[in-house]
């Protein structure tokens, strides 16, 4: 293993305790409850070989009355009984305990993980498979029981008993605590070292694997659709078969180490289980010790065989709950990208001014800038289009007045107020949005209609969908309001899921409206009903149109000519077709002439 792999596994061993300590540190009385019960009941366990040694000698005194020798005997066995009970109540006492801690982590971590991802970048988003991610999430969270479990429950009392036995047979017979202290030693660093260097690299591969599992089922099984309409399930079997393949051997190789580094603890037990039985007999021999003493050594010795023989167990568990937990804290420790300032204020837009002053930005992928001093300003209650070819910076124009992306120079303001001075919750609530191809969620179709406005009233759902030209349809349905839409809306048609999302704009009821064209793709009655709908949705307010097919921005006050990140014309459709050479005018009797040519 390089020393650089060596460097990242302790990082990633640091990183996943200090994120766990600092969910302990908000429940310092639990974490304190349930280690001081173990410690205690850990105490108890190790005193019980002392007292079991000393009812053997009381039974072996031959010059002592039997009557005394039985209170002797009696007196060590009480106080055995008695400890075992204490171990056995202080220690139902710290697994108690442990429950409402790691579920209280376990929901805290769920919970504020899906927050952080959901306010990740449009970009990383755009990169990352869904069921990969929660994948992540789904398996760092349970792994967040195991780590307690392994670290409070097992490793805890484990170090004590190995401490405490070393320093109580230390003080006796110093060989027995050399011994024991020697072999644990040994033993530790063995099983530690393994599972760092040896064992984790490649749990950390089989790890990886797993989760493309997970991204692969959930990439097929969302565009089983797609999967139908070409008749592949075959070809998705033999993909999700090649992954299951690769997570096989990965998988066959971490157990392999897991098994040959088993085989290697259990060899040094061996030894040190050899070396405490020979010195104890050597010590009977010289007089140094008797039967009892014996019996209380090869007693101790079961003991912390015991827990010496878990430690390597809990070692592994606690490697596996790192490489488990590790992605989950990688994503806490990825940048959000489009962060609220400390000082944000709230977004107030009365007029729905929308302005670029020198606005410059850039992809953090690409070589040369989309934008370079971009200005422009859409007034208050215009309704502009943005037309020109794709990658022109349409799409772009619009994420920033979002500000899904932040700029590279200059500003963009709504209302003389600068976006990124202002919460996103707050811009983006005012803003309306409905894009070209609509995403509902599983729901129903008014908590997907109502989603713009959390708290609306039935009756306001239903006028925002008449308004859409969405309530007759909705209305047929067996279940109307209530039905459930399907994943992503898979259950509605390309219209009908068009009209909710133009239905949920109508609640939102912004004063800032973005549409992307969304009848490019539709049978003329669907066009016809959004058509109509659209035009009831642009009055009123700030209209950002980008536009697919040029008839659709004539009525428009202003269209933007894009091109290469600049606007080359601006002006009503009236006037730029008039330009001649013009680049809209260009464009305009191009598409017109496709749509000849195709009747």
């Amino acid at each position: 293993m390089t020393s650089e792999n060596r460097n990242g596994e302790r990082a990633a061993i640091s990183a996943v305790l200090a994120y766990a300590a600092g969910h302990w540190r908000r429940r310092k009385l639990m974490v304190a409850r349930v280690a001081g019960a173990i410690l205690l009941a850990t105490l108890a366990d190790v005193f019980i070989p002392f007292f079991s040694g000393r009812l053997v000698d009381a039974l072996l005194v031959a010059d002592t009355a039997r009557e005394v020798a039985l209170a002797r005997a009696l007196e060590a066995f009480g106080i055995m009984i008695a400890l075992g009970v204490a171990m056995v109540g202080l220690r139902h006492y710290g697994w108690l305990g442990v429950i409402p801690l790691s579920l209280g982590m376990m929901t805290d971590i769920a919970q504020e993980t899906f927050a952080r991802v959901q306010r990740f970048s449009t970009d990383w988003h755009a990169n990352s498979f869904s069921g990969s991610v929660m994948r992540k999430v789904t398996r760092g969270m349970w792994a967040v029981d195991q780590l307690n479990d392994t670290l409070l429950l097992a490793l805890l009392p484990s170090a004590f008993v190995l401490v405490a036995t070393t320093v109580l047979l230390a003080v006796q017979w110093p060989l027995m605590g050399l011994i024991v202290a020697l072999g644990a030693a040994a033993y530790v660093a063995m099983t530690v070292s393994l599972a760092v260097f040896y064992i984790a690299p490649a749990s950390k591969l089989s790890n990886a694997w797993d989760t493309r599992i997970g991204g692969t089922l959930a990439d097929a099984l969302g565009c089983n659709a797609v999967v139908k309409a070409y008749g592949a399930e075959a070809r998705e079997d033999a993909r999700l078969a090649r992954v299951l393949a690769k997570w096989s051997r990965r998988s066959a190789r971490t157990w392999f180490r897991h098994t040959l580094a088993g085989t290697g603890q259990h060899v040094v037990l061996l030894l040190v289980r050899s070396l405490l039985a020979g010195a104890g007999i050597w010590l009977w021999w010289i007089d140094r010790a008797t039967p009892g003493d014996v019996t209380y050594l090869l007693t101790t010795y079961f003991v912390v065989h015991g827990y010496l023989r878990d430690v390597g167990m809990h070692v592994h568990n606690l490697q596996r709950s790192v490489n488990e937990m590790d992605e989950l804290v990688e994503l806490h420790a990825t940048p959000i990208g489009i962060a609220d300032r400390p000082d944000a204020a709230r977004m107030r837009i009365t007029a729905g001014e929308v302005r670029f002053e020198d606005v410059a930005f850039h992809y953090g992928a690409h070589e040369t800038p989309l934008y370079s001093d971009l200005s422009v300003v859409i007034r208050g209650g215009e309704r502009v289009g943005l037309v020109g070819h794709s990658g022109s910076g349409k799409t772009t124009f619009v994420k920033l007045v979002q500000r899904l992306y932040d700029v590279t120079g200059g500003r963009v303001l709504i209302d003389g107020q600068d976006v990124s001075g202002v919460t996103q919750q707050s811009l983006r609530s005012q803003i309306a949005i409905v894009p070209q191809e609509p995403i509902l969620f599983h729901r129903t179709l008014a908590e997907n209609i109502g989603y713009a406005r959390p708290g609306a009233s039935e009756a306001e759902i239903e006028r925002a969908a008449r308004l859409a030209n969405a309530h007759d349809f909705i209305a047929r349905l067996p279940k109307g309001y209530q039905t459930l839409v399907g994943e992503r809306g898979v259950k509605l048609s390309g219209g009908e899921r068009q009209r909710i999302a133009i239905a949920r704009a109508f609640l939102a009821d912004a004063p800032i409206l973005i549409l992307d064209e969304a009848t490019s793709s539709l049978d003329s009655e669907s066009e016809q009903a959004i058509q109509a709908a659209v035009e009831r949705l642009l009055k009123g307010r700030t209209a950002i149109v980008i536009a697919h097919r040029l008839s659709t921005v004539r009525a428009l006050d202003r269209i933007l000519v894009f091109e290469a990140g600049r606007i080359v014309e601006d002006g009503p459709h009236g006037e730029l077709i008039r330009r001649p050479n013009g680049r809209y005018r260009h464009l305009f009797e191009r598409q017109t002439s496709d749509l000849r040519a195709a009747e």
